[in-house]
């Protein structure tokens, strides 16, 4: 489709995943925080987006010392405010960025997360950035994310390309600009929305940032991918599990295992027991849709059991997950198993 790829890697912060989805092809990593930044960076990557606003002296004055230290290393972050300006060109201006440190206009939605709201109000943000010394205008962003339907998005995108065309048009954005969305789960609309015809005739580089895909999952992203609507595109499969132990059966059809919030995401669904072995034995059991978790305490898991389906202490179960970017943070430390469940990596997490 025409797209280039920034995978978000707060999901994951491991920076040999970073690796492998570079390795793969993407154009760069996205991060949300200059401490991300610093991770990406101390692992190599030459891209970063920083897909925030920042006003932190200290992580502007990091990045303008990179950037100024490394012609190769590319970055740029979001700016919605004259506040935002004001923060980088004092960066850019403080260690000599000839060209200015580089921004990303981040255009939003009312009752959503950032971003100007405005046609008008991207306008004169932009002509700020073009009459501040220290830095510059690379792109647009918009953040579709928090729509609730496809017809919400199509309507924010058509708001996202009518200020690349107004900013394009008043000389206020460079030839071949950036032109980012996040992706997760309308990633087939910004591909309709932003790539084909309208982005060539821009010349801009449209960049997704999906982040959950690396790992995708059994809930909120199984159910909102947008390969529900391109089945015949492809499709992702979840590659995180998590094995718990049962460690109490006090009660018919109540089973308690050794996995709580400490150990699992819950913000966005509660783990989904997928298979049940017995203790001792290396047969598994589907128990989709016949075991499931109500509650987590800090270090268990309240797993209601269906009649012959009762898993009793010493038992595995094996649960996915709802929302990766909440998962990995968990864990310092990840296995990569092959197809025969057998360790081949250890990956180090760094949030």
């Amino acid at each position: 489709h025409g797209l280039a790829f920034a995978p978000h890697g707060k999901t994951s912060m491991a920076p040999a995943l970073f690796r492998r989805q570079l390795d793969a092809g993407a154009w760069g990593i996205t991060v949300a925080t200059g401490q991300q930044a610093k991770v990406a960076r101390a692992a190599g990557v030459s891209r970063v987006m920083l897909a925030h606003q920042v006003l932190d002296a200290a992580a502007l004055g990091w990045v303008a010392a990179e950037l100024r230290s490394d012609p190769g290393f590319e970055f740029a972050c979001f700016v919605d405010s004259p506040e935002g300006v004001a923060a980088a060109a004092e960066a850019g201006r403080a260690h000599g960025l000839s060209l200015g440190f580089p921004l990303i206009l981040d255009v939003g939605f009312p009752g959503g997360r950032t971003g100007v709201r405005t046609l008008a109000q991207a306008r004169e943000l932009a002509e700020l950035i073009d009459v501040t010394d220290g830095v510059r205008l690379v792109g647009v962003n918009g953040y579709e994310g928090g729509l609730p339907t496809v017809a919400h998005v199509q309507e924010f995108f058509a708001t996202v390309r009518a200020v690349v065309d107004d900013l394009a048009a008043a000389g206020l954005l460079p030839a071949g600009p950036i032109v980012t969305a996040g992706g997760s789960a309308y990633f087939d609309i910004v591909a309709a929305e932003l790539g084909g015809e309208w982005a060539r005739r821009r010349g801009a580089l449209v960049i997704l940032r999906s982040g959950a895909y690396i790992s995708h999952d059994d809930g909120v992203y199984a159910r909102k991918t947008a390969y529900r609507r391109m089945a015949d595109q492809g499709g992702l499969l979840p590659a995180l599990q998590l094995w718990a132990q049962v460690v109490s059966a006090p009660e018919t059809g109540l089973a308690l295992v050794g996995m709580g919030k400490r150990d699992a995401p819950y913000d966005e669904g509660l783990p989904v027991p997928l298979m049940w072995r017995r203790a001792g034995s290396d047969q598994q059991v589907d128990v989709r849709g016949r075991l499931t978790v109500s509650k987590l305490d800090d270090q268990h898991g309240y797993l209601v059991t269906a009649e012959g389906y009762e898993p009793r202490p010493g038992d595995l179960v094996c649960f996915g997950i709802s929302h990766p970017c909440t998962a990995f943070d968990k864990w310092r430390a990840v296995p990569i198993v092959d197809a025969d469940d057998v360790i081949t990596e250890v990956v180090r997490t760094y949030f």
